[in-house]
């Protein structure tokens, strides 16, 4: 047992045992649960730090931390008046982002990890991973912690045990998660484990590894202290090793939302919808209803804003819960305007990384919507004045990390412990052209199509060359733990499963522009109509016209009353299906299903040749 949930038991195929040295260290605590104690030991042995200590989650720790890290310069207090209990962190300049190309998949063989991960041997891993850690927390202090992702009580909830050297990345994972005594407690003397070993090293991009061992249900990272590669939570467990998990459990791990819509008769849908990072995730979920949809009774509460983990419940729906517990959002762009929900939430008891200052002390960064005066602190450090322009002040990537607790747009089920009933899902990205506004799949397995061919322009969320078309199927590209082309397998074989209670499946794009480059939608809280549209589809009341891509809405079907600046003719192109661009795009999917091989179900070769038979008419 101990060898399946840790993954750093001595004597290991290595030949080299990772807890060697463990009797020499004898302040270590004692853990009921000997799994988690192996554990420990294990790491204390292999990372030799000056101190352990065992995260509770209170209050009082977290203040500590907070104390600590203004102590030595890891963070910096913004201004107390306006932000109150806010916080400043700079990140090394070379590690802003997630690092793909270091992000490695050590399942047993590269077929199981499949060709849009990188592979790499488990035991030469563990090698090269032992070398570089041995040692790395002198002087450190190591923080065991322990975190439940999932609401408390769920029994969809798991437990995850992260080890780091990071005090900025302890007190992130307390906003982050139910971290603390709280994951003990659920976890028993008995219970298992997703173990996360994380070290900062030097920072050195040539000694950055992030390494999901799925067979093991193991992570260790190394060399990074950005979010996505440091909070192990996130889209190490939540996402690389849960999808692994959800495939061998019969559940499902998803990049998505998760948004309550009531109709005027205060009625609830809930809608899952996946969208690359930063390309408006949060935006949707917190969604500020405009005013005039507003007055009519309609109304958008948030349950989570990055991930779900969605099960078929005994009724035989498709019921999904939020893992999280906080927010780890994109800061540029993010305003009053654009999103007033994230504005009020991050008002008090914000981490913020990487976001210019201005002399005042307010955090700031591009977008943000409130004045920079003559001169802004950048997020490297260097005081610039703002009329000079250069560089972008915060880094495109700038983030904050926040309680979702404090969100005034939460849902009162966010926390439910059965999770809440999904009758829509819906896939999107950053298209300049060819994916209309919205469409609705013709069934399920045309839905599954759709998303493991959905594209996207590249944003600055991880690293390497930005506004660049790729594929991104189900906005897993980054994400999936195992063969993408076993994934779709999945996702075709639970909508078996669920039937005729399978949630409906859209696509959307809020990003397509005119012939001189300009947004041909206006976003933002108006895409509420698209999802109005959808809930009156749902409750076979909306009105559509089938296309060779799937069903459009009709101007009418789309209640565009109320909706300045946005005329029918500039609403029927947004929403143009052009068989030339598609026939162009049926290319497309065809080479990028070509790198899928005979894991490709042959369900979606179908869906292709349905499609090319439409075009054709």
């Amino acid at each position: 047992m101990a060898g399946a949930v840790t993954g750093y038991t001595a004597g290991s195929e290595t030949g080299e045992p990772w807890a060697a040295g463990r009797e020499s260290f004898l302040n270590i605590p004692q853990f009921a649960n000997r799994t988690l104690q192996t554990f420990v030991e294990d790491c204390v042995a292999l990372t030799e730090p000056q101190a352990v200590h065992v995260c509770d989650g209170s209050p009082a720790e977290y203040s500590a931390l907070v104390k600590g890290m203004l102590n030595d310069g890891t963070l910096s207090p913004l201004n107390g008046e306006t932000f109150p209990n806010c916080y400043l962190h700079r990140s090394d300049a070379r590690d802003v982002a997630r690092v793909e190309h270091a992000t490695f998949i050590c399942s047993r063989t590269a077929a199981d990890a499949g060709p849009t991960n990188n592979w790499w041997a488990p035991d030469e891993a563990k090698v090269k991973l032992q070398e570089l850690l041995r040692g790395s927390m002198r002087g450190r202090t190591l923080y065991v912690v322990p975190y439940l992702l999932g609401p408390e009580r769920s029994p969809f909830s798991r437990v995850g045990v992260e080890i780091t050297d990071s005090a900025y990345v302890a007190a992130s994972m307390r906003l982050m998660t139910h971290m603390g005594d709280v994951a003990m407690e659920a976890l028993g003397t008995d219970g298992v484990f997703v173990s996360g070993l994380h070290a900062r090293g030097d920072l050195d991009p040539a000694n950055r590894y992030i390494c999901h061992f799925p067979d093991e249900r193991s992570i260790i990272s190394y060399g990074s202290n950005y979010g996505g590669n440091a909070l192990l939570g996130k889209k190490c467990f939540a996402l690389r090793i849960a999808t692994v998990m959800a495939r061998d459990e019969g559940w499902m791990a998803e990049h998505m939302l998760i948004l309550e819509l009531r109709n005027p008769r205060g009625e609830s849908m809930y809608i899952a919808a996946a969208f690359p990072s930063a390309s408006g995730k949060t935006n949707l979920a917190m969604l500020a209803v405009p005013e005039a949809l507003a007055a009519a009774g309609w109304e958008v509460r948030t349950v989570g804003d990055d991930i779900a983990w969605m099960h078929i419940g005994d009724d035989g729906r498709l019921w999904a819960v939020n893992p999280e517990a906080g927010f780890f959002g994109v800061a540029p762009g993010t305003g009053a305007a654009t999103n007033a929900n994230a504005i009020a939430t991050i008002g008090h008891d914000t981490i913020f990384t990487n976001v210019a200052v201005t002399d005042d002390g307010l955090p700031w960064w591009e977008g943000c919507g409130w004045e920079s005066g003559e001169y802004l602190t950048d997020w490297t450090g260097a005081r610039r004045r703002v009329a000079d322009g250069g560089a972008p002040f915060a880094h495109p990537n700038s983030r904050f990390t926040v309680s979702a607790s404090q969100c005034p747009s939460l849902s009162a089920q966010w926390q439910a412990p059965g999770g809440v009933p999904i009758s829509a899902i819906i896939f999107g990205g950053r298209r300049d052209t060819t994916v209309p506004l919205v469409l609705q799949s013709f069934d399920w397995q045309h839905g599954v199509f759709l998303g493991a061919t959905m594209g996207s322009r590249t944003t600055a969320a991880a690293t390497g060359k930005t506004n660049v078309l790729r594929r991104d199927p189900m906005a897993m590209l980054p994400f999936c733990g195992y063969d993408m082309g076993d994934y779709f397998a999945h996702w075709l074989a639970m909508g078996e499963k669920l039937g005729d209670n399978a949630p409906k499946i859209f696509q959307v794009n809020w990003f397509r522009r005119d012939a001189d480059g300009d947004y041909l939608w206006p976003g933002y809280g108006e895409n509420i109509r698209p999802l109005i549209w959808m809930h009156d589809r749902i409750h076979g009341v909306g009105y559509a016209n089938d296309t060779p891509a799937g069903s459009i809405p009709t101007l009418a079907g789309m209640h565009m009353e109320g909706l300045a600046g946005v005329s029918p003719e500039r609403a029927f192109t947004a929403m143009r299906v052009d068989r030339a661009e598609w026939r162009r795009e049926a290319d497309a999917i065809e080479t990028h299903f070509e790198q899928f091989s005979e894991r490709l179900p042959p369900a979606l070769r179908e869906e292709l040749a349905e499609l090319r038979e439409r075009l054709a008419l």
